[in-house]
């Protein structure tokens, strides 16, 4: 009976240990392709391509005045970041304003200001990298389009000045414009589009945080409005904290789209 209840427990033991290299098989067969295997095939060598080509379109000419819209968009995903974080814990937004200047202001009342305050850049940031990684399928290349869309249309409800008010009208013909393109003329088409915003908005935060809050300490700043909640921290370690932060969101962005087009081509 021993040997009987020895071998049954080898069995039962090779078995399990056959099921479990099975599963796990078949999850790797079924899931994400976190390693990147696989890659990078002509859709993901594109995807690349163009990354590179946006980041060097930013480098270069991200100052010339044909880019100020796309400034202006950069801000008002700031000015939006600080709205949701208000609205999220509980607050009530009463303005989104956005300025020629490229500065903007959201009025609130209520909500944690320890999570309103750095969510302007830190949520640009977030959102950047967002888009990046949702740009490498049509369907994730919709959903952001019609995310913008939806803030967009959300932020004429809340005293908007004009500078929101031509934002949100001309940004919302041109992607309810890409959107059709996309889906009844040519695809791919808008994943380009969300990609070249995701870069954009992504590396604008980026630079934005560097200039702003880590070379210099402005009055006013969200780095100092942090200082005076915590003030053991100083605005420019702030600044240094919401610029690694930001340049992790994009580097993220660029790697979850990568494993979502392997994973699709697999």
């Amino acid at each position: 009976l021993g040997q009987i209840a020895i071998d049954l427990s080898g069995l039962e033991h090779f078995e399990l240990n056959d099921l479990w290299k099975e599963t796990l098989y078949d999850i790797k067969r079924m899931g994400a392709a976190w390693d990147l295997s696989g890659c990078c095939g002509t859709e993901e060598t594109i995807f690349l391509v163009l990354y590179c080509v946006y980041m060097i379109t930013f480098a270069l000419i991200n100052s010339w005045t044909v880019m100020k819209p796309m400034r202006l968009l950069a801000v008002f995903v700031h000015e939006f970041g600080h709205a949701s974080a208000c609205w999220m814990t509980g607050g009530k937004v009463k303005k989104i304003e956005v300025y020629d200047n490229e500065g903007g202001i959201t009025g609130y009342a209520g909500g944690w200001k320890c999570c309103v305050i750095p969510a302007g850049y830190v949520g640009g940031a977030f959102w950047g990298g967002a888009f990046v990684a949702m740009s490498g399928s049509r369907i994730g290349a919709t959903i952001v389009a019609s995310l913008i869309l939806f803030a967009l249309f959300i932020s004429l409800f809340h005293d908007p000045n004009k500078t929101v008010v031509f934002i949100s009208l001309g940004f919302s013909v041109l992607l309810v414009g890409f959107i059709l393109i996309e889906w009844l003329v040519f695809h791919p088409f808008l994943e380009y589009i969300t990609l070249f915003l995701g870069v954009f908005i992504g590396v604008y935060s980026v630079k934005d945080i560097y200039d702003d809050l880590v070379t210099r300490t402005a009055e006013g700043s969200d780095a100092v409005a942090c200082h005076q909640m915590w003030p053991f921290c100083h605005p420019r370690c702030v600044g240094v904290q919401f610029w690694i932060v930001a340049f992790c969101f994009q580097v993220l962005g660029l790697y979850l789209a990568l494993v979502f087009m392997v994973s699709n081509d697999d």
